[in-house]
């Protein structure tokens, strides 16, 4: 998936896997390589980025990139039934979602539609843990926050661990498999300008053969 999206931000893909022999080989089965788990942000197409084609990636996506019992079951049946040995979690800059969840802290907030709030407010524990990191009082800040001194990026990154953290907390069946020696997940960010995915962390056992060896 490096080498894939490298050939991306090169401006050199392939587009590999992409014809009518591979489409009608996938008509009756899929063996993908890869789960990835992103932001639904219409600048992050997975097999756009990561240079892929079709039946490379099981890709699931929602804003913000937020656990869900949707898509832990997604996720568990890539894992399980597909047998995929890597999930990729992709978080971005300059995410909407995470913009929002730093204004929904501040003093004034404005109030946002049910649905849209209940994404926003998945994100906000790593507001709040950016924040009083950088609290002046080295404590816990209880009230509004300065939204104007929160670092997106920071809280980018702070919202992608406590998804890797939950995926690996919610689902016996996946943290199983990493136990397992099984599937290693990788967590990533997407920099929109340059187009590089760069690893944050990984857990798992990267010598694991299928997720060592990319074809392309």
């Amino acid at each position: 998936m490096l080498r894939g999206n490298a050939r991306f931000v090169a401006g050199t893909p392939l587009h590999p896997r992409q014809d009518v022999e591979r489409r009608e080989t996938l008509a009756h089965a899929q063996e993908p390589h890869a789960a990835l788990f992103g932001c639904s942000d219409s600048r992050l197409a997975a097999e756009i980025i990561f240079d892929k084609g079709l039946g490379d990636l099981f890709v699931v996506r929602n804003a913000g990139q937020v656990i869900s019992d949707s898509v832990l079951g997604s996720l568990e049946y890539a894992v399980g039934v597909l047998h995929v040995p890597l999930i990729l979690v992709l978080g971005h800059d300059e995410c909407g979602a995470v913009r929002a969840a730093i204004d929904s802290q501040g003093p004034d907030p404005v109030a946002l539609p049910a649905h849209i709030d209940h994404i926003v407010q998945r994100i906000v524990p790593a507001v709040r843990q950016v924040a009083d990191a950088h609290a002046e009082s080295g404590g816990h800040i209880t009230g509004p926050i300065d939204t104007t001194t929160i670092d997106a990026l920071e809280v980018g990154r702070e919202h992608l661990r406590h998804t890797v953290a939950e995926l690996l907390e919610q689902s016996e069946l996946i943290s199983q498999a990493v136990a397992d020696g099984e599937l290693v997940v990788v967590g990533a960010n997407y920099k929109l300008l340059e187009g590089t995915a760069v690893p944050d962390l990984i857990i798992g056992d990267t010598t694991i053969p299928d997720v060592a060896v990319d074809p392309e």
